[in-house]
């Protein structure tokens, strides 16, 4: 009986599929590796009466002598005008909508902590609000000082919505229940505990995390990821509902949203997980009185550090100059975030503050 013969395709198909599942062998740690890095964040800590709370034990926020007389300035605030509010360009959404589908990678601030951006082929808003106060009681809540950079009718299709905590210029529900009303299709990504909310408002396609955990969309991871705030909606349920930061991986890009935030080690902690990120969002302003927002808020030299510890490409400046929520100068904020930017080395082009309603691609 005689030898068989191999194809002479064999040995070069052989050598091909050695070569791939080498090649395989090294790479897929190294995705083990980040999944673990992050799924280390979580679960975000508990207290012995099972509230939330974070890394560094519960937040102050400082005395009734502080917290009084603040809340005062914030009532008197509807009834006077403040200088150094950030100028508005008119945006009709043309170009967004033409462009959810070729997805040039972009970023439009809307406002405050509400940012539509577009990559890889998805469209989504992070913490939207339109409504002309962030309160329970419109008339007297803080009131709106610039309309929202492109009107809700206008937007593209939105294909989900992350939401960081739930105060009420974070979580708006009446923005929310618009853009459930707008496309049924849209998922609504919110942390622990605030699922229900959004359900008894006829909100259905709500999912919630714990830090550390993910869900996918296509191409897309969306990571629920730790951040140094609180969360109170009503007199007795501080700290029920958990807060995060969320970050957007795509094969190609990675965005960074911290939400809101004090200085906390979570941002070197996710950098080295993550990192880089092509761009990053880090809030600049309600900082002050420092003994009420030092440990929620981060002023804007923070922010800058925040962005260098998670591996900022470009940052860009938010939670300022569009609702009257604290002490400080209102055009202070942008003005020191470029400062520290400069002398940090992070750079002028790589830390955006923007007009509202302003896009850029990234």
């Amino acid at each position: 009986m005689g030898t068989m013969k191999l194809p002479r395709f064999l040995p070069t198909f052989l050598l091909a599929l050695v070569t791939a599942l080498t090649l395989f062998s090294t790479v897929a740690p190294g995705f083990e590796t980040e999944n673990r890095a992050i799924e280390s964040l979580g679960p975000a800590p508990r207290d012995a009466d099972g509230r939330f709370t974070n890394w560094t034990g519960t937040s102050s926020h400082g005395g009734l002598g502080v917290r009084f007389p603040f809340f005062l300035r914030r009532i008197g605030g509807i009834f006077r005008s403040r200088p150094g509010f950030p100028t508005r360009v008119e945006n009709d959404g043309a170009f967004l909508r033409e462009n959810s589908l070729h997805s040039t990678p972009t970023v439009t601030w809307v406002g405050h902590a509400t940012l539509l951006i577009q990559m890889d082929h998805v469209t989504f808003l992070t913490d939207p609000i339109w409504s002309d106060s962030p309160s329970p009681i419109s008339f007297a809540g803080p009131r709106r000082y610039v309309e929202p950079g492109i009107a809700i009718e206008d937007l593209p299709k939105i294909d989900f919505v992350v939401i960081s905590h739930n105060h009420y210029d974070h979580l708006d529900l009446p923005t929310l229940r618009t853009l459930a009303e707008r496309n049924p299709e849209t998922r609504f990504l919110v942390p622990l505990g605030n699922a229900d909310l959004l359900k008894k408002n006829k909100i259905d396609r709500v999912e919630e995390f714990d830090w550390g955990e993910s869900t996918t969309l296509g191409d897309i991871t969306i990571h629920c990821l730790p951040s140094r705030h609180w969360s109170k909606r009503s007199l007795r349920d501080d700290r029920k509902a958990l807060w995060s930061s969320w970050a957007v991986q795509s094969p190609k890009r990675k965005f960074y949203f911290s939400g809101d935030t004090g200085y906390f080690k979570g941002f070197s902690r996710i950098g080295e997980a993550m990192g880089p990120f092509d761009l990053v969002a880090v809030p600049i302003g309600a900082y002050e009185p420092t003994e009420m927002m030092k440990e929620s808020h981060m002023n804007p030299e923070e922010a800058v550090r925040a962005a260098i510890d998670l591996g900022a490409k470009r940052a860009i400046a938010i939670h300022f100059g569009t609702f009257d929520l604290s002490d400080e100068p209102v055009a202070e904020p942008p003005a020191r975030f470029l400062a520290a930017a400069e002398d940090s080395g992070l750079t002028l082009d790589a830390s955006w503050v923007f007009q509202i309603g302003e896009t850029r691609p990234f």
